[in-house]
C-alpha cells in the first residue's frame, strides 16, 4: 500500500498540479494586493471617498438586549459583495491575458520550429523513389 501511494504521489501529474495549486495561491495574493491596495482606492476616490468594504445596510444594530448581553449587529454587507465581484472580475481578466500570452509565445515557438525544421520529402515523393529503384534492378 506504502508502494501505490508513492507511485500515486510522485507521478507526474501530482506533481505538477501541486505545483500549480502553490503558485496559483501566490498569484491569489499577488491579485487580492491589486484589488484592495491599487483598484480600490482608484474606486474609492472616483466616489467620492466611499470606501466599498464599509458598504452595508444595517438590519439591526449592535447593542444591550435586556438581559444585559451585547448584541452583535446584523447587517447586509453589499460592499464586500462588490469588492469580490471586483476581485473575481480582475482574477478572470489576469487568467485570461496570462493564458493569451503563454499561447501567442507557443505559436511563435512552434513557427520558429516549423522554420527550422529541414523539408524532407514527402510521402509521395518516397515512394516513388523507392519505386525506381525497384524497377532499376
Amino acid at each position: 500500500m506504502l508502494k501505490e501511494f508513492k507511485e500515486f504521489a510522485l507521478r507526474g501529474n501530482v506533481m505538477d498540479m501541486a505545483v500549480g495549486v502553490v503558485i496559483g495561491g501566490a498569484f491569489g495574493k499577488i491579485v487580492t494586493s491589486l484589488v484592495q491596495d491599487i483598484m480600490m482606492p482608484i474606486f474609492g476616490f472616483l466616489t467620492a471617498g466611499m470606501d466599498f468594504a464599509g458598504l452595508k445596510i444595517v438590519l439591526s444594530p449592535a447593542g444591550v438586549n435586556e438581559a444585559g448581553e451585547e448584541v452583535a449587529e446584523t447587517a447586509i454587507m453589499y460592499g464586500n459583495f462588490i469588492q469580490t465581484t471586483v476581485d473575481f472580475i480582475i482574477i478572470a481578466a489576469s487568467i485570461f491575458i496570462a493564458i493569451k500570452m503563454i499561447n501567442k509565445l507557443r505559436r511563435k515557438q512552434e513557427a520558429v520550429e516549423e522554420e527550422a525544421a529541414p523539408a524532407g520529402p514527402t510521402e509521395t515523393e518516397l515512394l516513388t523513389e523507392i519505386r525506381d529503384l525497384l524497377k532499376e534492378k
